[in-house]
């Protein structure tokens, strides 16, 4: 009897600790919708006080600059290789670029378009061959709450890219 009662409270213990874990599940969405406000207010405070212009990709928060619009009719699918210049910068506030985090100098990589980060793959269209964009992407749209030590950018980055498209490949 002594056994039954032990297992009994072994049981019941072990289910009250599975519902008030259950009780304390984060909400993710709610997360990155919450991110995502601090990441435009970011973006867009920075593109005012440095009277850039407000160009928007629709739905998105991924704002843009074209440098340098380039010639061509390209089209652009997640299988489209890309042949790209580029910095990468951190916008760590609202009226100064942090430090360089990329740089491709010297050689231009090539990247099918749908292995990019998300960023990239709504930027990018908005550009022709032989042209350059700058890309204000937040952080849901490169790399959301994960770090990237690897290249020195905390979770939740919001990212500036200069990004010269050399070449266009379907």
């Amino acid at each position: 009897m002594k056994d039954q009662m032990n297992r009994i409270l072994l049981i019941l213990l072990l289910f009250s600790a599975c519902l008030s874990a259950c009780s304390k599940s984060n909400d993710v969405v709610a997360q990155v919708q919450a991110q995502g406000v601090i990441d435009d207010k970011i973006i867009t405070t920075y593109l005012k006080n440095n009277n850039l212009p407000e160009n928007h990709i629709d739905t998105t928060g991924v704002y843009y600059i074209i440098d340098t619009l380039g010639t061509g009719n390209n089209l652009f699918t997640n299988s489209t290789q890309i042949t790209v210049g580029y910095t990468g910068r951190l916008l760590t506030t609202t009226s100064t670029l942090g430090p360089v985090f990329a740089e491709t100098d010297t050689f231009h990589p090539s990247f099918v378009l749908g292995s990019t980060i998300r960023g990239w793959q709504l930027g990018i269209p908005e550009c022709k061959e032989g042209g350059t964009i700058t890309l204000f992407v937040p952080s849901r749209d490169a790399y959301g709450p994960y770090a990237q030590p690897q290249v020195g950018l905390p979770a939740n980055a919001v990212l500036v890219f200069n990004i010269t498209l050399y070449n266009v490949t379907n």
